[in-house]
């Protein structure tokens, strides 16, 4: 299966999409700033899923995943924090948030999959 058929890139993406979306409305001056961390964070995503997708081992796959969560873990942590400033509000963010939320889930799920089918039998 391509990565682009799959739920978790989809779901990676739409967050992508979405926090674009709510780094315009930060103030100017966090240009480069918290709008270019939240940017990285979420280009880091979706890009993560794509090249481990495309990796012959499980445990490369497990890895760029894991990336890919981190990057998710890095973009919720600055949601918080621009919600604790005030530059959004939790009704702004709480979309985002639960794609987040479903998209880690996701991650955490083909992460655990994939080490127990790298893991010999009988040491599940």
């Amino acid at each position: 299966m391509h990565y682009r058929e799959t739920v978790v890139w989809t779901r990676a993406m739409r967050v992508a999409r979405e926090v674009y979306g709510l780094a315009r409305l930060l103030p100017r001056e966090e240009m480069y700033g918290m709008r270019a961390q939240m940017t990285r964070a979420e280009v880091s995503m979706p890009s993560n899923i794509a090249e481990g997708w495309t990796r012959e081992s499980k445990a490369e796959k497990r890895q760029f995943l894991a990336v890919a969560q981190g990057s998710l873990a890095e973009l919720e942590t600055q949601l918080t924090l621009c919600e604790e400033i005030g530059w959004f509000s939790i009704a702004q963010t709480k979309p985002l948030r639960q794609d987040i939320d479903e998209t880690s889930r996701i991650l955490t799920a083909l992460r655990r999959r994939w080490r127990l089918q790298a893991q010999p039998r009988g040491e599940e």
